[in-house]
């Protein structure tokens, strides 16, 4: 358990456990660099009780004065992975034991959030802390979408590198590359990850199931052959060029709707491209890259604090996993994607272990969004799913702003810190930018983090602790669905008329949608009786909130 009093940072400071102003300057924040001023032991010493005053001070009266915690921090992001697609959730139909781990030595949440039902604007929200809704291509990002978090927007890389923290973004970005224009493939890839706070990168560029089928490595493409030049675009390239329509009997894995394009590696894809042949990768392939390049970054930089954003695939469409998981679950490619990605979060964690950094390192596990069985390929998940309920017991998933879609696995360790418990205290991987800035003594910007909340007592498990109170929620992007969730009730928002959410989840083709539902989630978990009329009150009272939130254009205080 951690404790945040003041003599638990004095502590620290007077031992050197986690103590930035006793570090290597690189994880001090500037004012501290004096340390490594003095000259004489007369001077050294005089500093010595200065500085120990002015912290005694600091840290009554402000919380902190120099950051006392700097742990190394293992945030893994799932894809796609809904709440009871893990057993220690209640998953039966299949085992994960490295994330049952995760959950045995940590916290595991059941009101644990992504602040969106889809890709792009939960990545975005959880870099920024802000609402993805606020701001613009904040949808699912297309092949060629330029940046979409601009260079200067704070984000959480930025803040640890602030806290003096190496920074890397390994696996699926989904956020856009390039200027205005969009990428440039064949050229420098900037800006990008690099121009938000992270040192390095390896990426999925978009996502599995949008071309290019090609790994980004900083700024560049690696194996780039300058003399196949890769193209990327809207439209079929040629009369000939072969797509998942035209050369339909010779895919592995056929589609279903929309993944209908260039074709790699036997499946067909969402956009065209040519060129890059000796650049791509096998989708077999993904897991172990990610892996590869995660512990490379953990082992070269095992001796000062590192933040490692492992961005999964698993478990996004074109489900493909590497061939020694194919056939491990009864559930298809599905379930065994998501035995792949316990498999790699068992080997973060043995990396850990190796490199004696469990008791050192913070792990956040989270999802960018609910579950979805076809979402374009035929892959026969929603065939055999049988007794499995990706969703766990809520109603919804993928594209939905029903609990389904955004209330997820959320899982925090910090092995020998953290005690073991279950916590229903509503946090989401928007509040990573002030929970981690509070930790490692930072400051967030006025104008940044605009919706993180610090709501790090809840995440270390802190007895008495409390989360949120209330989460926004939406669809995709800045436009569609959204919900407001404060305590137990929770607004339903349409601002279309025909949600394909409620289409689906209820069978509404034929009915009039209306604007606005309520649901009280202790009585009705499933969000099936709408209680409006006998909660007018409340429905008019979270209405408002909602609108205030959305056009106040802040809610952090």
């Amino acid at each position: 358990m951690i404790s945040f009093g003041t003599a638990s940072r004095l502590s620290d400071f007077s031992t050197g456990s986690h103590a930035a102003c006793v570090r290597p300057l690189r994880s001090c924040p500037g004012h501290c660099k004096v340390a490594a001023t003095f000259s004489t032991p007369v001077q050294k010493a005089s500093a010595v009780i200065r500085f120990s005053h002015l912290a005694t001070l600091s840290l009554l009266f402000a919380g902190s004065f120099c950051s006392a915690e700097t742990p190394n921090i293992v945030l893994i992001m799932a894809d796609d992975l809904g709440y009871g697609d893990v057993s220690c959730y209640g998953a039966t139909e299949l085992s994960t034991p490295n994330i049952d781990r995760l959950a045995a030595e940590g916290v595991r949440f059941t009101s644990g959030y992504c602040s969106a039902s889809t890709c792009t604007p939960t990545r975005y929200s959880m870099l920024t802390g802000t609402y993805a809704f606020r701001g613009e291509r904040t949808g699912i990002a297309p092949p060629n979408s330029p940046a979409i978090i601009q260079p200067g927007t704070e984000t959480v890389a930025s803040l640890l590198k602030g806290a003096g923290y190496q920074t890397a973004v390994i696996g699926k970005w989904h956020l856009g590359l390039g200027g205005p224009n969009g990428p440039d493939w064949n050229g420098d890839l900037k800006p990008g990850p690099l121009e938000i706070g992270f040192d390095t990168c390896f990426l999925l560029p978009t996502t599995n199931d949008r071309v290019p089928q090609v790994y980004v490595h900083d700024h560049r493409v690696p194996n780039l052959d300058p003399a196949d030049p890769l193209w990327v675009g809207k439209k079929k390239p040629s009369p000939d060029h072969p797509t998942g329509i035209t050369h339909r009997d010779t895919l592995k894995m056929d589609w279903s709707h929309g993944h209908n394009s260039t074709i790699h590696n036997g499946i067909s894809r969402i956009g065209f491209y040519t060129g890059g042949k000796a650049a791509r990768f096998r989708d077999e392939d993904l897991a172990d890259k990610w892996v590869e390049k995660s512990v490379e970054f953990m082992e070269e930089n095992k001796d000062r604090p590192f933040f490692l954003f492992f961005s999964s695939h698993d478990v996004h469409v074109p489900r493909i996993p590497h061939e020694r998981f194919q056939g491990k679950t009864k559930l298809g490619f599905r379930g065994d994607s998501v035995v792949q990605l316990d498999w790699c979060v068992g080997e973060l964690m043995k990396t850990l272990d190796r490199l004696k950094l469990s008791e050192k390192t913070l792990v956040v596990f989270c999802s960018d969004n609910g579950p979805v069985m076809d979402d374009g390929y035929k892959d026969f998940a929603l065939e055999k799913l049988g007794k499995h309920r990706a969703g766990g017991p809520w109603t919804g998933g993928k594209y939905s702003v029903y609990e389904g879609g955004t209330r997820t696995p959320f899982i925090t360790r910090w092995k020998g810190r953290i005690k073991p418990a279950v916590s229903e205290e509503m946090v989401c991987t928007i509040d990573m930018c002030a929970s981690l800035a509070k930790l490692t003594g930072q400051s967030l910007p006025d104008d940044g983090c605009l919706d993180s909340f610090d709501v790090l007592d809840a995440l270390m498990g802190v007895d008495g602790a409390t989360g949120r109170d209330h989460l926004v929620q939406q669809n995709n992007g800045n436009n569609g669905t959204w919900a407001l969730r404060h305590k137990e009730w929770k607004l339903h928002r349409y601002d279309r008329k025909t949600a394909r959410n409620v289409v689906v989840e209820q069978k509404l083709a034929n009915t009039k949608v209306p604007q606005y539902q309520l649901f009280n989630l202790t009585d009705d978990p499933k969000e099936v009786r709408d209680s409006s009329k006998e909660n007018p009150e409340i429905a008019i009272r979270l209405q408002r909130q909602l609108k205030h939130i959305i056009e106040s254009g802040r809610s952090r205080k």
